[in-house]
């Protein structure tokens, strides 16, 4: 009589929305042995008072996962993503690893606070304010467009290039605050860096484990460059200053892994500021121009430095 094969180790891959990313994450999984589920932060709840362990994760039963990946969390009222940020709060103090975590994830979601730690760990950023004071917001604008620069107002929380506005000294015309009820009340302004060239770029720099590992250009006719806004894709090389200075960022926020957005600038050190940092990054345009299977590199990094298990595969950098 044959046993039955013992049940592979689960993870907890936290999503909103399935698709090609978590394919691609539950593929790399099961080449290593693990079992990828798919969960919804906004399904999971906490449920103490029991023996149990005080969280109840759809598809786990009694059990909790031996890790989980974050590759979505669902927008929602401030109780509600509070909730699901807790979940993976509560995962971390009960021993589980969580990939980036719930404080790396909350860094990188609010803009302000990427903007404080860049600064503080000397890593070259535009300059920026975040304030409630819409006087003194423009207030701030007027200095700057005196100085011939514009600035973006961004959404705190936004992502994917969506809401972005450059306001100020734009193109030789003045372009007003627009009302910040729209922004939540909150102006996050970014002093924006102009570029010669047209078309424009900036980079994309996949920081996985501490190390840059691949990167690409993000070439658009428009200012704002994101893929999901139509920027094109381009293979590029990981020069040494490229990758330091997104290896930098990425440590500033304790990041496990992040896509490191950074535009040119001739006058920085490095030839380039970092103006984001994101810690739920998506990599399909950059996995089109990307020798090795980005998903397998996040997969077996969190199982060697998180789970230490020896790895299977080894990323190759494109630094030169």
């Amino acid at each position: 009589m044959s046993l039955a094969a013992a049940p592979r180790p689960r993870v907890a891959v936290f999503t909103d929305e399935t698709g090609w990313h978590t394919r691609r994450l539950q593929r790399a999984l099961a080449q290593r042995g693990f079992e990828g589920r798919c969960v919804d932060l906004e399904q999971c709840r906490f449920e103490t008072g029991g023996a149990g362990h005080g969280l109840a994760i759809p598809g786990f039963g009694r059990d909790l996962p031996v890790a989980a990946i974050v590759r979505g969390i669902a927008g929602g009222s401030l109780e509600q993503v509070t909730k699901r940020l807790g979940i993976l709060h509560a995962l971390r103090e009960l021993g589980v690893p969580v990939y980036n975590d719930a404080r790396a994830i909350e860094r990188s979601v609010d803009k302000s606070m990427t903007s404080f730690l860049l600064q503080k760990e000397g890593v070259a950023s535009p300059p920026a304010w975040a304030l409630e004071d819409e006087a003194q917001a423009r207030r701030i604008l007027m200095r700057e467009a005196s100085a011939g620069h514009s600035l973006v107002l961004k959404p705190m929380f936004g992502s994917q290039g969506r809401g972005l506005v450059r306001v100020g000294m734009v193109d030789g015309k003045s372009v007003p605050l627009p009302e910040l009820n729209a922004y939540g009340g909150l102006a996050y302004l970014q002093r924006f860096v102009p570029q010669a060239a047209s078309p424009g770029f900036d980079w994309r720099v996949l920081v996985v484990g501490g190390r840059a590992v691949a990167a690409m250009k993000r070439m658009s006719m428009h200012w704002v460059r994101n893929v999901a806004q139509g920027a094109r894709c381009v293979p590029c090389g990981l020069e040494r200053g490229l990758a330091d200075l997104a290896e930098r960022a990425a440590a500033a926020l304790d990041m496990d892994y992040a896509g490191v957005d950074l535009v040119p600038d001739a006058l920085a050190p490095a030839g380039a500021q970092v103006i984001e940092v994101n810690g739920v990054a998506a990599w399909r345009g950059l996995q089109k121009v990307t020798r090795f299977d980005i998903a397998q590199a996040l997969v077996d990094d969190l199982l060697h430095r998180r789970l230490g298990i020896a790895r299977l595969h080894q990323a190759s950098s494109q630094a030169g």
